[in-house]
């Protein structure tokens, strides 16, 4: 049971408040001391952290974090994104709905672009929501749009959630075939995480618009058309369709580099970190203090998510020195129904993790530890990847706990009730169960582009 006790001692210091990172391999070292002491575990194990530590640092894949990460913030610092929003809002603003259909496009992108929840969410907060209310939106239907396009970051590529989630897949894919007796054994990538979320990511965002123009059909007053501005000519659709063709050309630049398999991931996101700049010096947004803001931004996300990372490996380590995956896989393989159950409880578990923890830690805490028992348990580690990132997306929506209700009621106008923020979102949920019902009977939603590229 030490192996447990680990895990429990780790995930009640994280409700106490202290920081992820020191948190992991604090506890983790500190047990492994303790389990020394009492005979119960080899100190010599711990040998093996400046490898794995360096290993991580090295990683060519974790590169095109702090990369999709700038390319992320200079949309929104150089208010790339504000633009965005404003000239979709002038193409569809005049037609019920439109507004909300403008937030889910363009958090879509931004979402893709950034991969962050909680700084999507509070950009679209920021932009959109005050736009809508002083259009007499509904604010259950505004912020639940809101809310629910904050959380695409999670499955729409490319994606950080993706990067690093493709990074463990990978590692455990690997794992799990060794295990079997596989020596030469396959590998998955981001590449093929990022091609099966295409379907699943552009059938989610359409969901969503199909629900907006549903409720706005049976009731029109809660997302009333805006007026178009004074001296607007009617004719501008062009001019802005013009505009609006920069941020998506590089959207497709980036993307369709990789899934041509013309560049990685990495290299296509120094590709997108110069066209952001290059976007912005074009739209006359570039300068000093927007470029240090950027960098300084890049440089925060990126040692959180390397510190997570490397406190990740130290508690990895320590939890299989105690036999804590020999725990885990005789559990799993007691579970009756096999395969299927086994996964049950673990979307179950991570759902729940997800209201306590963010998708990095998740990623790097919890899924090392149960993918490679699910992958030698012969589920597709594709279509593995992409159902954690939507259960995580769910996690994250759903009251009371969701992380993108919190960082929206931080932004909201007290104009607006918690209340008003949980109901919008019901039907989002909702939504986000419907798609991962789909995914389960229809595992080609998520495998057949990947088949057919590769």
């Amino acid at each position: 049971m030490a192996a447990m006790l680990l895990f429990c001692a780790v995930c009640a210091t994280l409700l106490a408040g202290y920081p992820v990172a020191f948190t992991l391999a604090g506890v983790a070292l500190c047990a492994a001391l303790f389990g020394a002491a009492l005979g119960n575990f080899e100190l010599a194990l711990l040998q093996a952290l400046p490898n794995r530590i360096y290993g991580v640092l090295g990683n060519v894949t974790l590169t095109a974090v702090p990369l999709f990460v700038f390319m992320g913030t200079m949309l929104e610092r150089s208010r790339l994104a504000e633009s965005l929003l404003e000239d979709i809002g002038r193409l569809l603003g005049q037609r019920p709905g439109g507004l909300a259909l403008a937030v889910i496009a363009v958090g879509a992108l931004l979402a893709a672009s950034t991969g962050i929840v909680g700084a999507t969410v509070v950009t679209m907060g920021l932009l959109s929501l005050p736009v809508m209310l002083r259009h007499r939106y509904d604010p259950a239907l505004a912020t639940g749009v809101i809310c629910a396009t904050g959380t695409l970051g999670q499955i729409v590529p490319p994606s950080i959630a993706l990067v690093l989630l493709g990074d463990v897949l990978s590692s455990a894919y690997q794992e799990a075939q060794l295990q079997q007796g596989i020596f030469a054994p396959k590998t998955v990538s981001v590449g093929d995480l990022f091609a099966g979320a295409i379907v699943p990511g552009l059938l989610l965002a359409s969901l969503y618009a199909a629900y907006v123009l549903w409720r706005v059909l049976r009731q029109p007053s809660l997302a009333p058309p805006v007026a178009p501005a004074a001296g607007e000519a009617a004719g501008q659709g062009m001019a802005l369709a013009l505009r609006l063709s920069a941020p998506l050309l590089l959207i497709g630049a980036v993307l369709g580099s990789i899934l041509a398999g013309a560049a990685t991931p990495t290299e296509a996101a120094g590709v997108g970190a110069c066209g952001a700049i290059l976007l912005a010096w074009g739209h006359r947004q570039l300068t000093l203090d927007i470029l240090r803001q950027c960098a300084r931004k890049t440089t925060e996300i990126t040692a959180m998510v390397f510190l997570i990372l490397i406190g990740a490996t130290i508690f990895s380590l320590v939890f299989r020195g105690f036999g804590g995956d020999e725990v885990v896989r005789t559990w799993f393989e007691h579970l009756p129904g096999g395969s299927g159950s086994a996964m049950l409880v673990v979307m179950g578990v991570i759902f729940l993790l997800g209201f306590i923890l963010d998708f990095i830690e998740i990623t790097f805490l919890v899924v090392p530890i149960v993918a490679p028992i699910l992958l030698t348990m012969g589920i597709d580690p594709i279509w593995l990847g992409i159902m954690l990132a939507v259960n995580l997306q769910t996690s994250f929506l759903t009251p009371p706990f969701g992380f993108a209700l919190f960082y929206l009621r931080g932004v909201a106008p007290a104009s607006v009730s918690t209340q008003a923020i949980y109901r919008g979102v019901i039907p989002f949920i909702v939504i986000q169960l419907t798609l991962l019902a789909l995914l389960t009977v229809w595992p080609q939603l998520v495998l057949a582009l990947p088949n057919a590229l590769w």
